[in-house]
């Protein structure tokens, strides 16, 4: 066998190889897509089940302010930015697209925007592992490391935070509070957003829902102090939504690039496979021609 022959034999084992591989890949990238399809229902159905709660105490809150225009609350309260906290979800894991390559670009942005309050004034909590290693490359402060909320969304963690916030802004250690966090508007689609928790700003609803309170509800003692103890549930639940959010987008995120992964695997494997093809061939011609050409020199003698 010719020197030719052994490199397209060499040849053919590399590529059988790369083969191997690249299935072998397509296996873990499909069932990590399942795994992450999984959570995502998971994740939906925690979405699902505090949506109605959140969305009829938000409307108690907004029917109240529309017959309360005189009400005031600490946590409404505006005043010049000296100290500002950024509350920020990613994932603890990567394999997930540019979900947190967009976080924590986004949380540049922001940080970048406001630093001429000085690195100590501005303070990172950063939910998921991801934003943490982040945010450590910062000058800002980090308030703790919350990783075990990005796995595992639990509302009595998310509520230890909201509480911290809450009296850091009664005790004006904090004027401003932001969040950044993805909103799963499908499992392709996964909105970035970035809000103003704190202060909270009311939404005054129109007369006609005016109406319905004095109809709709019995307040004792009165509604001023309804409305005081309704705001930080309001709060929390926000908060914890907006966890719940992240986590379901991460997931969303991942299913879509676990897809694509398999995809791109399953192309690269056809097209590989008409390589070896080829190359085989090519192989078989050579030997034929060894043939062809051995028979003639014996005939010439």
């Amino acid at each position: 066998m010719g020197g030719e022959a052994l490199n397209i034999m060499a040849s053919l084992k590399e590529v059988k190889t790369r083969i191997v591989s690249v299935k072998s890949t397509k296996k873990i990238t499909a069932a990590m897509k399942m795994v992450s399809s999984a959570k995502l229902k998971k994740a939906q159905t925690a979405i699902e089940n505090i949506a109605p709660y959140q969305d009829r105490l938000n409307r108690i809150l907004n029917n109240f302010l529309a017959t309360e225009t005189d009400f005031h609350s600490a946590y409404a309260e505006v005043r010049p930015l000296k100290r500002l906290a950024i509350v920020v979800f990613s994932s603890n894991s990567s394999l997930c697209g540019a979900f947190n390559s967009n976080v924590i670009r986004k949380l540049n942005e922001v940080y970048n925007e406001n630093k001429k309050l000085g690195a100590k004034n501005i303070v990172i909590f950063p939910i998921g592992k991801k934003i943490y290693e982040a945010s450590k490359k910062l000058k800002a402060a980090i308030s703790g490391e919350y990783n075990q909320l990005a796995d595992k969304p639990n509302f009595d963690g998310m509520t230890e935070i909201t509480n911290t916030l809450m009296n850091s802004f009664l005790k004006k250690e904090f004027d401003k509070v932001i969040v950044i966090y993805h909103h799963l508007k499908s499992t392709a689609v996964q909105q970035l957003f970035v809000e103003d928790f704190l202060p909270i700003r009311f939404e005054q609803k129109e007369t006609e829902e005016k109406s319905s309170v004095s109809g709709e509800y019995i307040v004792e003692p009165n509604k001023t102090e309804i409305l005081q103890a309704l705001l930080p549930k309001a709060l929390r639940t926000k908060l914890y939504a907006c966890l719940l959010d992240s986590n379901a987008s991460e997931h969303g995120a991942r299913t879509v690039a676990m897809q694509i992964a398999t995809d791109n695997a399953e192309d690269l494997i056809k097209e590989l496979t008409v390589l070896y093809n080829k190359t085989r061939q090519q192989t078989i011609t050579s030997e034929l021609l060894d043939i062809v050409g051995g028979i003639a020199a014996l005939q010439a003698k």
